[in-house]
């Protein structure tokens, strides 16, 4: 396939790497060229340190001055109104720049949901705030025993006059701990199929009276999920976006947006980079490479491996361009992409042996400041999340290949 731009994407990407280059607050640059993926907007703007602080302000800014918080919104909603192919592109040069996404779940998910079923009221309520920056939300959909089959979720939630009260609890709460806001899925009717009987809400308040947010901290001791705990936790019945009753396909509306991964690809190839860098540069000696040539296959490899995932993001951007919903294409990048990128990890930290032992970024003996150790370890989550490897196979056999179910 011939991924070649346009003359107007062309100009637009140029566009979007002159922001990246000349926007990105210092602090981010320094974190992308060291190869530190520790940049994130929502946990930044509400940081202890005034530097990381003035950093997501300064990219909100920057972003916000171009119209770009929102670049696949409509225009009519404050967004940027861009095509598939040009959000690809934005996605694209920013990736490639170690750019952090501003605007978390209420740009990428709840924003587009409120556009397609909310009431009038709630958008002009809600869109703003996320546009602009000021309120951060969180996604309350994964509990203890409803990970992959999401519609058995057991937080109920019972009409009390105006109000539903929310009892139960919520697991893997993405950035809960930094959010203002939280929506979430809730059974409204415990005698429906289990499909059906669910409402989407919110709950404008992520510290109202019942609400607990406890951490959970990953096997490499990084805070970003938490458990989330309702105990008689009151939101108004006009906090019901859509049908009551129909939630879960107003919640499946959010797994329509973004699905090229192309983020995630462009960045393996960053970290690719750096490590080849790495084993050609002054510190090489800390590598194995030499004593070990077949290693140089297996770099290879992972070389290979980067540029099929970036193709796969490629095809499912322009099948989106054409009006066609990627469906089994959508999970094989995921499955390929995350894979890889465990493989990478693991790579890397084979090349440099017994220095991959070292956890500590700001260690000096630590190849590429950790990044290698430390991926290897927070990695294994990415099979998981978004859907597990198990999951997105099974999807492929049944919708890609025509296989029959078990």
């Amino acid at each position: 396939m011939d991924w070649s731009d346009s003359a107007e994407q062309a100009a637009f990407r140029a566009e979007v790497r002159n922001l990246a280059t000349e926007g990105l607050p210092p602090l981010y640059r320094r974190m992308a060229e060291q190869g530190r993926n520790e940049a994130n907007w929502q946990s930044d703007r509400g940081s202890d340190d005034p530097a990381r602080r003035e950093a997501a302000e300064g990219w909100a800014g920057a972003l916000a001055d171009h119209g770009w918080i929102a670049p696949h919104w409509p225009k009519e909603y404050g967004g940027a109104g861009l095509g598939p192919m040009e959000q690809f592109i934005f996605k694209h040069e920013l990736a490639m720049a170690g750019a952090p996404e501003v605007g978390g779940h209420g740009v990428m998910t709840l924003g587009p949901t409120l556009i397609v079923h909310g009431s009038e009221e709630q958008k002009a309520r809600y869109l703003p705030p996320i546009l602009s920056g000021d309120v951060a939300w969180a996604q309350g959909y994964s509990e203890p025993g409803s990970g992959s089959d999401l519609a058995s979720l057991q937080t109920s939630a019972d009409r009390d006059g105006d109000e539903y009260v929310i009892n139960g609890q919520k697991i893997w709460t993405s950035g809960a701990h930094v959010s203002d806001s939280l929506f979430l899925l809730a059974r409204t009717d415990r005698d429906a199929p289990k499909h059906r009987g669910i409402s989407f809400m919110i709950v404008d308040d992520i510290h109202t009276n019942g609400l607990q947010v406890q951490p959970l901290v990953d096997m490499g001791w990084r805070h970003e999920f938490n458990e989330t705990f309702f105990e008689g936790v009151r939101t108004p019945t006009t906090h019901v976006v859509g049908e009551v009753n129909r939630g879960w396909y107003v919640g499946m509306t959010l797994m329509d947006f973004e699905r090229s991964g192309v983020a995630g690809a462009v960045r393996l190839r960053a970290d690719l980079d750096r490590f080849v860098a790495e084993l050609r540069g002054e510190e090489r000696w800390r590598s194995r490479i030499e004593r070990y040539p077949a290693l140089r296959s297996v770099v290879a490899e992972r070389l290979e491996e980067t540029e099929v995932g970036f193709n796969f993001s490629a095809r499912i951007a322009s099948m989106q361009d054409q009006g066609i919903v990627p469906n089994y294409e959508a999970s094989i990048a995921k499955v390929f992409v995350s894979e890889t990128g465990q493989r990478l990890a693991q790579t890397a930290s084979r090349a440099f042996g017994l220095y991959a032992n070292l956890w500590d970024a700001d260690d000096p003996r630590a190849p590429l400041h950790a990044g290698p150790t430390q991926d290897y370890v927070r990695r294994v989550a990415t099979t998981i999340y978004s859907g597990t490897s198990e999951i997105q196979r099974n999807i492929i056999a049944t919708r890609g290949l025509g296989l029959p179910r078990s």
